[in-house]
Order: structure tokens, then C-alpha cells, then sequence
């Protein structure tokens, strides 16, 4: 019988917004890592999800800004 070979997990804190997150590969730079959230608010210029995702998330899209 085979054994069930153990997954190591990796706790990180974003250091922006505080959130935790999980990732299953160990960061070379973890006091580097932000979250996605924290990504876009930074750079909204670089904000590239479609606009279902931002009126789901409570983003104003460009289109609405201009109304």
C-alpha cells in the first residue's frame, strides 16, 4: 500500500490589507505578497476584470463614472 503523500500548506498575511491567505508553495519574498484587492487598488490603470466581475465585486466601472 501506497502512502498518502503530505500536502504542506503556507499561511501569508497580506501587508496592505491584513487578509490571510493559503498557498501550497513556500514565497521567496513573503513580507512582498499582497492580495488581489489590494493589487487593483493600488494600480487601477492595470484593473483588467471584465465588468460582471467589478458590478459583483461593488466596483464602479468606467462606463459608470462618465454617466
Amino acid at each position: 500500500m501506497k502512502r498518502r503523500r503530505e500536502k504542506i500548506t503556507y499561511n501569508y498575511e497580506c501587508s496592505l490589507t491584513g487578509e490571510q491567505f493559503v498557498t501550497t508553495e513556500k514565497a521567496p519574498h513573503p513580507k512582498d505578497l499582497v492580495s488581489v484587492k489590494a493589487y487593483y487598488e493600488m494600480n487601477p490603470d492595470m484593473d483588467d476584470r471584465p465588468a460582471v466581475i467589478k458590478k459583483k465585486l461593488g466596483i464602479a466601472t468606467s462606463t459608470e463614472e462618465k454617466q
